[in-house]
């Protein structure tokens, strides 16, 4: 088969660095590099990427998107939200408050959260992680609660035992004097999500949340919104601020926390990458000595019409072909040890997140994957650069006055 010239003396030179026996071993290690490099870094981003999107189901899918205060707002207004901002998803009502929860085993401060089951988003998401009892068993008047495995473990709790629950934020007046408001309450469900809710939030009904604040919902309530994504917040807050209402989003509550995990990311990625390059540039070095040990052939070549683009084109394929070997061994080990990670660990008994039987969130994104094996071959063509202009340089009539 028929292909350019510089082409064919190019992967002759690369094949010929073999006789060299100190050329070979630079040439060994920068493919080496370049192919442990971006092994890792395919392995280590996949692994940033799951846990992001684990992040964002276990955060964004129970912390509501919005939270307005709609306390002593029409009812018809509140209402409308969803048919006046497309981008809302679903709405419900909440009363939050702090309290404390007290048992036979403990007191704990927990965060009260009233909510009606039939509306509440949340329903889908803790009903999967319901280890005993259902959300629908929350009923108004039967002051029900629902808590947290963890929380309950803490306190000796169980199904049908008898907690009192304390709020902070409202009080009566006893004979005794002014005492916080408190309401015994039976344990109706248990939950497991496996985030910070488990261990400071309590589930009750929302009419039963009025009560024990000593209030109306009306009063007390706000609405959560549950946006279709949660990442186009910034519309909805530009018409909720023109309806001049007040809101917060879950920016100003768990935005830090992505923007921790994305910069890490990123950090991660660029020091792999690094990595990458340092080894990239071992191509210089092997190149070099290439160009010096076939300047006779350059000289013949220049004094045969050879140009001095083609002759760059020469030792740039040269090297490349040691970057392109290294980045086609690297893509092919870093998706084999991607897609088996969790099998290896298990294999070898590393357990990395204790309490998780899934193992390790993986999320191999290939054009992700595209994009970190582009950048392997353009820093391996750079690497090319110098070594080829060097060759260009030289005079014929020195180099054959040499040999």
């Amino acid at each position: 088969m028929y292909y350019p010239v510089t082409a064919f003396i190019g992967f002759r030179y690369a094949r010929a660095s073999k006789g060299n026996p100190f050329i070979a071993f630079i040439n060994f290690f920068s493919v080496a590099g370049i192919a442990l490099g971006l092994a890792a870094l395919i392995t280590i981003s996949s692994v940033m990427n799951g846990f992001e999107a684990d992040l964002k189901t276990r955060i964004l899918g129970i912390t509501p998107h919005f939270i307005v205060d709609t306390r002593n707002q029409p009812e018809a207004r509140i209402a409308k939200l969803s048919e006046q901002i497309p981008a809302i998803q679903a709405q419900s009502q909440v009363i939050e408050s702090e309290g404390l929860l007290q048992s036979p085993g403990g007191l704990r401060g927990v965060m009260i959260q009233a909510v009606d089951p039939q509306t509440q988003p949340q329903q889908d998401i803790i009903s999967n992680s319901m280890l005993a009892g259902e959300m629908v068993d929350l009923k108004p008047g039967e002051y029900g609660v629902v808590l947290g495995r963890p929380l309950a473990a803490a306190l000796s709790l169980g199904l049908g035992d008898t907690v009192r629950l304390i709020s902070a934020d409202a009080s009566v007046y006893t004979p005794f004097g002014r005492m916080p408001s408190q309401r015994q309450f039976t344990v109706t469900g248990l939950f497991d999500v496996g985030s910070e809710l488990d261990d400071k939030v309590v589930l009750i009904h929302l009419q039963d949340g009025a009560r024990l604040l000593r209030s109306s919902t009306e009063e007390l309530a706000s609405t959560r919104l549950y946006l279709k994504e949660p990442f186009a917040w910034q519309d909805v807050k530009e018409t909720l601020d023109k309806q001049g209402l007040s809101s917060q989003n879950w920016r100003q509550r768990q935005g830090p926390l992505f923007d921790a995990v994305k910069m890490e990311k990123n950090m991660m990625s660029l020091m792999l990458l690094l990595i990458i390059a340092v080894a990239a540039f071992n191509i210089v070095s092997s190149l070099v000595m290439v160009v010096t040990e076939k300047k006779g052939d350059i000289a013949i070549l220049r004094t045969q019409g050879m140009t001095g683009p083609g002759l760059m084109r020469i030792f740039m394929l040269s090297g490349l072909y040691n970057g392109i070997k290294g980045t086609l061994l690297g893509l092919i080990f870093g998706a084999l040890l991607t897609l088996q990670l969790n099998n290896l660990l298990g294999l070898f008994g590393v357990q990395v997140m204790p309490g998780n039987g899934a193992g390790l969130p993986i999320d191999l994104q290939w054009s992700q994957v595209s994009v970190m094996v582009i950048l392997s071959l353009v820093l391996c063509v750079a690497a090319t650069l110098y070594p080829a202009i060097r060759a260009i340089r030289m005079q014929p009539a020195d180099a054959l006055r040499a040999e």
